[in-house]
């Protein structure tokens, strides 16, 4: 059942000529883009992560609700019928001197029936302290519900290095099959010119131990993209055996320039880890709060109306009602080590908040100069791209002519095989830093769509 509704989610803006079902009985692989991949993650049946997070963010607002009910009115009713024997004699009632000439108090009485029916309740009038710890509760949901947006963030980010790292292994597959395609042609050139009587045997060996390299180095290219693809769909908690095509391919997408102070500020502003962790903190200080405010009087309100009797029949009308001031004078020291102990915690959530700022900057500038130096890799390595194929051009040119032999060709040919995966190496770290800017700066989610 999950696997069709993932590819409904994931196929139907994206095929228009095959149905899902049609897809799932094997008519061809699923079309998943990047942003898709990330949204199959995000859903309510996705990652464990977002769910787990979701799970949280519930039980945090039914701690909050357990906090404000001790603001709220407390209403019971009860119903009791006893039947009773007493002994007199037990509380003293025989021992009574009541000058009745013949009577003496029985030591036994009963049995005889009791019944009460009454409805009880009780109301805060002034509790700061537990105002204080509902308030505390509620900046508890506000700081989960950032870490919900925290998990959000950080499996977007790794669904979306996953993503990235699958399409780097397509892109190694189809290197590794232009590579044999070119050991193929070059193989042929050395058995033409063997043939024309300007070759020699040793060339056409050379050219096969290249062919057999290439073809191994597909082999290992093939099985690196199935581990990749497995990688990818756990990250997404799809089934393992869900057939999919990846229609993003590696490429350079300019990233609009940012300096430090620019993206630091906006990593202040986007990032739900910091949002939360203030969160904390903010709650820390409403339960420190709470625990100075123990030591201030309490007020409450109670009553109860209801009918006793010993029967239905001569049940009468009873009521309480009142109010309570409860003053703390000694508890052996409670109350103080549970101030101190807050306090506590509150200090330790500001030095989490001031260690997280400083992480931050770390982590932007650390994206920024990564995105920097991926850039000029994706420069040199397209400009090596281009050279490769223009010596490898020449040099079979001057094989073909009889100007030099095949290893000029081979060497040639190594380099531009190492200047293909040079290309694709840098243009996969280049995206995988982009991914890393964005999560510095807490906005891997919309770079993506």
């Amino acid at each position: 059942m999950r696997l069709a509704w993932a590819i409904l989610w994931m196929a139907a803006p994206l095929v228009a000529a095959d149905s899902p079902a049609d897809q799932a009985a094997g008519a061809g692989p699923v079309a998943l883009s990047l942003k898709r991949a990330v949204e199959v993650a995000l859903a309510p049946d996705g990652n464990a992560g977002v769910k787990l997070a979701a799970e949280a963010l519930r039980q945090a607002r039914e701690r909050s609700n357990q906090a404000r009910a001790a603001l709220l009115p407390d209403l019971g009713g009860a119903f009791a019928y006893q039947s009773r024997t007493e002994n007199l004699s037990a509380q003293g009632l025989n021992k009574l001197d009541i000058p009745i000439p013949g009577f003496h108090f029985p030591q036994f009485v009963g049995p005889f029936t009791v019944m009460d029916a009454r409805l009880s309740g009780s109301e805060s009038v002034l509790d700061l302290s537990a105002i204080r710890r509902y308030q505390a509760s509620k900046t508890g949901v506000a700081a989960t519900r950032g870490d919900v947006e925290t998990t959000g963030e950080q499996v977007a980010g790794m669904v979306a290095r996953a993503y990235l790292a699958a399409v780097k292994a397509d892109a190694d597959v189809e290197t590794a099959e232009a590579n044999v395609t070119l050991s193929e042609a070059v193989l042929q050139q050395a058995e033409n010119q063997k043939a024309a009587g300007t070759g020699t045997g040793i060339e056409i060996t050379r050219a096969k131990v290249q062919l057999a390299n290439d073809r191994q180095h597909q082999l290992e290219a093939a099985n690196a993209r199935r581990a990749a693809y497995l990688r990818l769909l756990r990250s997404m908690n799809m089934r393992l055996d869900l057939e999919v095509q990846l229609t993003d391919k590696l490429a350079y997408t300019p990233v609009e320039a940012v300096t430090t102070e620019q993206a630091q500020a906006e990593a202040l502003k986007s990032r739900p880890d910091f949002q939360a962790q203030q969160e904390r903190e903010r709650a820390a200080r409403y339960s420190a709060s709470a625990a100075k405010m123990e030591r201030l009087p309490t007020v409450a309100a109670f009553g109860d109306y209801g009918s006793s009797g010993t029967g239905m029949e001569n049940a009468l009308p009873t009521r309480t009602y009142g109010v309570s001031v409860r003053v703390p004078v000694f508890d052996g020291g409670r109350m103080d080590s549970e101030r101190q102990e807050s306090y506590s915690e509150y200090r330790a959530e500001q030095v989490r908040t001031l260690d997280l700022k400083a992480q931050i900057s770390l982590d932007v500038r650390l994206a920024l100069d990564a995105m920097k130096s991926a850039e000029d890799q994706v420069r040199v390595a397209r400009e090596g791209l281009d050279l490769a194929g223009n010596e490898l051009a020449q040099a079979r040119r001057r094989y073909a002519a009889g100007v030099t032999n095949s290893i000029e060709v081979t060497d040639a040919q190594t380099r531009l095989e190492r200047a293909r995966d040079n290309q694709t190496a840098a243009l996969y770290l280049y995206n995988v830093a982009r991914i890393d800017l964005a999560q510095a700066m807490g906005k891997v989610r919309s770079t993506v769509q």
